[in-house]
């Protein structure tokens, strides 16, 4: 029998949202198809966290532990994941678009001769020809619906495309012996450098706060700081300011930095130029903090503030803060 799977990417040891996205979206086409949805955990070790999966909808949970899946290799998983869908005759897969499913999702694709739909932000709706399915397109400037008649059919979900959905299983648990080769561990992660632990990751946060050349200097970003901080969000910066060194480059988010899909983006003292619109326009509500009335980010705002930062932004974080304290129960 055929199911939906879903790779349940581990990090450090747990499961993060775009994989709780991922087995949402998974649940609502196996639903739709009439059949059981399974989860795939890859690792050296098993986490404490498997019962999760069954929380959001796993039926069951397939585990392919390995002392070699200790390091990354996306040869290595796509491998695995092939093996798996080959001997359980698996026709869907889902992956999380984060790096790690990027890097897998074409090579599994070409090893278990299936078609490849990435960067969907819908379920897969199964046509009478074939299944279609709708992703961000041209620069996030529009919509495109792409289709597909070939089975097996991999897809790869953009992050805050689905709000995580519980849909508690009784589920079972299955381990599923898999030797890797050394071919496929030519190329592995060896060592990652933590450049902010304690900050939530720019493609996983829901909520964003950025600034531009309009904070006038680097001494400044406490006033991004602070409201991120009160909202619960990360912080980001355009390309101008990471360009200066006033950020680090990996905050920068545009065409050429990350892009990213938050439910919120505030964006202050940016100009809006339309390289950094290209990374941030499939946000789901923009706000504008900017004191010259004509910038083009306006025109992309679903919310826009005229006013002087300095001003505005420690206004707006303590009306939240006083919020925040008055709804606290």
């Amino acid at each position: 029998m055929s199911a939906v799977i879903v790779w349940a990417e581990l990090t450090e040891g747990r499961f993060k949202k775009p994989v709780f996205e991922a087995l949402t979206a998974a649940r609502k086409w196996a639903d739709a198809l009439g059949l059981p949805m399974w989860a795939v955990v890859i690792g050296d070790k098993l986490p404490e966290a498997i019962p999760t999966l069954g929380e959001y909808g796993a039926e069951r949970v397939l585990r392919i532990v390995s002392k070699e899946f200790g390091q990354f290799s996306s040869a290595g998983y796509a491998r695995a994941l092939a093996a798996l869908m080959k001997e359980k005759n698996i026709s869907y897969a889902i992956l999380p678009q984060t790096y790690d499913g990027r890097a897998i999702a074409p090579m599994l694709s070409i090893w278990t001769d299936a078609a490849l739909l990435s960067g969907v932000i819908s379920t897969p709706e199964k046509t009478d020809s074939g299944f279609t399915a709708r992703r961000i397109a041209y620069s996030n400037k529009g919509i495109e619906w792409v289709f597909s008649a070939h089975l097996p059919l991999i897809v790869t979900l953009k992050p805050n495309s689905f709000v995580p959905e519980k849909s508690p299983r009784d589920f079972t648990e299955e381990d599923f012996s898999f030797t890797p080769e050394a071919k496929d561990w030519q190329a592995k992660v060896t060592h990652v450098e933590k450049i902010a632990s304690d900050k939530i990751p720019l493609t996983e946060a829901e909520i964003v706060v950025s600034a531009g050349r309009g904070l006038k200097g680097p001494e400044n970003w406490g006033l991004v700081e602070d409201l991120a901080k009160v909202l619960g969000a990360a912080t980001a910066c355009s390309k101008p300011v990471a360009d200066v060194g006033w950020r680090p480059h990996h905050e920068h988010v545009g065409q050429t930095g990350i892009q990213i899909s938050p439910n919120l983006y505030i964006a202050i003292g940016i100009s809006g130029a339309i390289q950094h619109l290209a990374g941030v326009a499939s946000s789901k509500n923009i706000v504008v903090i900017n004191n010259d009335p004509e910038a083009p980010f306006f025109k992309a705002a679903d919310y826009g503030i005229v006013g002087d930062a300095f001003e505005v932004v420690p206004r707006l974080t303590e009306a939240i803060r006083r919020y925040k304290e008055q709804h606290a129960h």
